[in-house]
């Protein structure tokens, strides 16, 4: 009750001035009973008011920046000296930078179900790519992250890259297309600035640097100063398309900084979340579609208003965990979720990462033609592959497959590719067991080494029932093979 009307409503008249309501004329006395009656009701209605729900903080907003096809070692804040990534790292210095954060598949549009569902692609029905023919698509009684916002009072809205569907499952109230990066932000600018009474969630999707590799406004790049992972061959294809990828994750970089003025300009820098990450691993063979580490091991960034800058943290999150922990930072997480992955909000917040120290993985497609199917656990020590279809030769990416770094391979007839033989690599076997702590970059399977026999079944029992909790349809391989 407001003060006012506490006072009015109890009538706190001097004594003096009150000789008897009574004695006072029945005009006087009608006016007065009046008035009391509208305070009443007044005060009735501030109370009601006061006991509806309240809707979400008017200042919680959320900005989801997805890079396309953006390994995590491609970026000054996670080391790389070459490639211009300013405005990734200004954020890294404002928030924190995750060393073990993982996309679940690394395909484009199961991963984007994941990031927009907290289910994974199995299991949301995304088992491969969405457009064209591919025509992969989420069951329709799924609940997407831009619906459950949108239910708690956000405004919601897609920039640029899509790649999801059905659109009534990922419904956006708004859709802003694809334009350079100093146009896309002037359109992100009008949305944001809409309707300031209420929250917004900005789902702003690159298509850099996927290939072709747009790098228009980008720096040149000296093919003989990139670095080359050690999953690639030093090869001059491989140093002249790792310069074409750098230059444009510099323009996708450019994106993202123009984005943060906006924010700046607009008021909204204090009291926005700003996650970074990519949907899957660099586009190249031994990257994109695998389960390697080049493939899901990603960049993820994250600014959380008022938390300490300059931060690192080495939980292991996976883009499954993104939607339950924006629904939490948004006051939207449901009692009792039903999400594959949790919120890990209190990790952000300074908590502890311990129970961190596990995640899984599920690819079935890619290309509607790449069926296979790959299931995946991974600790701080070991990671476990189990190949579904191993007998099949491991499928390429149609862009892939054209890189000059791959059919330079081929055309010098080369054995190896990276650390693997190129034979290795397209024909894999039912079981992948590596010891990440010696051998980083996955070149020694230690499947059929009886010295790990029992790390191996350890880890497969695991998977089986992480398989069963997440309705793996490709669970029924265990009984028929």
């Amino acid at each position: 009750m407001l003060p006012a009307l506490q006072t009015l409503d109890r009538c706190h008249l001097p004594a003096a001035c009150t000789p008897g309501l009574t004695a006072w004329p029945a005009a006087f006395r009608a006016v007065v009973g009046g008035l009391a009656a509208i305070l009443l009701a007044l005060d009735w209605a501030t109370s009601v008011a006061a006991a509806a729900p309240e809707p979400p903080k008017a200042h919680r907003n959320v900005v989801l920046f997805v890079s396309d096809d953006h390994g995590m070692n491609d970026a000054g804040c996670y080391g790389n000296p070459v490639v211009k990534t300013p405005a990734l790292d200004a954020l890294a210095a404002a928030g924190t930078r995750f060393t073990h954060a993982f996309c679940t598949t690394a395909s484009c549009s199961p991963s984007r179900s994941v990031i927009l569902t907290g289910l994974h692609n199995h299991a949301n029905g995304m088992y491969g790519l969405q457009h064209s023919y591919h025509h992969f698509q989420s069951f329709s009684n799924i609940k997407s992250l831009p619906v459950m916002l949108s239910e708690a009072g956000y405004r919601t809205a897609v920039a640029g890259k899509y790649h999801v569907a059905p659109e009534e499952v990922y419904r956006f109230d708004q859709t802003i297309r694809n334009a350079p990066p100093e146009a896309m932000a002037e359109r992100c600018k009008a949305f944001i600035t809409a309707d300031p009474q209420r929250p917004f969630f900005l789902y702003y999707c690159t298509t850099e640097p996927h290939r072709p590799f747009a790098r228009e406004g980008s720096d040149p790049i000296d093919p003989e100063k990139v670095i080359v992972p050690p999953y690639l061959p030093d090869t001059p294809q491989t140093r002249s398309e790792l310069a074409q990828y750098y230059g444009s994750i510099q323009r996708m970089d450019k994106r993202l900084g123009l984005l943060i003025e906006v924010l700046k300009q607009t008021g909204n820098w204090d009291n926005t979340l700003i996650i970074f990450i990519s949907d899957n691993g660099a586009p190249f063979p031994g990257a994109k579609t695998t389960l390697y580490e080049p493939g899901i091991r990603l960049p993820c960034v994250i600014r959380y208003p008022g938390a300490k800058g300059g931060a690192v943290c080495d939980a292991m999150i996976t883009w499954a965990d993104l939607t339950p922990t924006i629904l939490d930072f948004a006051g939207a997480l449901p009692p009792k979720p039903q999400f594959h992955g949790r919120s890990f909000l209190k990790v952000l917040e300074g908590g502890s990462t311990e129970g961190w120290d596990e995640v899984y993985a599920s690819h079935t497609f890619h290309e509607v033609t790449m069926y296979y199917p790959m299931r995946m656990v991974r600790t701080r020590k070991y990671k476990y592959i189990l190949n579904l279809a191993h007998q099949l030769p491991y499928p390429f990416a149609s862009d892939l497959w054209a890189s000059t770094t791959w059919q330079a391979v081929l055309n010098r007839g080369d054995k190896t590719y990276g650390p693997r033989t190129v034979e290795a690599y397209i024909h894999r076997p039912r079981h992948e067991l590596y010891d990440l702590e010696h051998d980083p970059w996955e070149s020694k399977n230690l499947a059929g080494d009886p010295k790990y026999a029992e790390v191996l079944t350890e880890l497969q029992n695991k998977l089986h029932q992480w398989q069963k909790q997440t309705g793996d349809p490709w669970i029924i391989k265990y009984q028929h093979e």
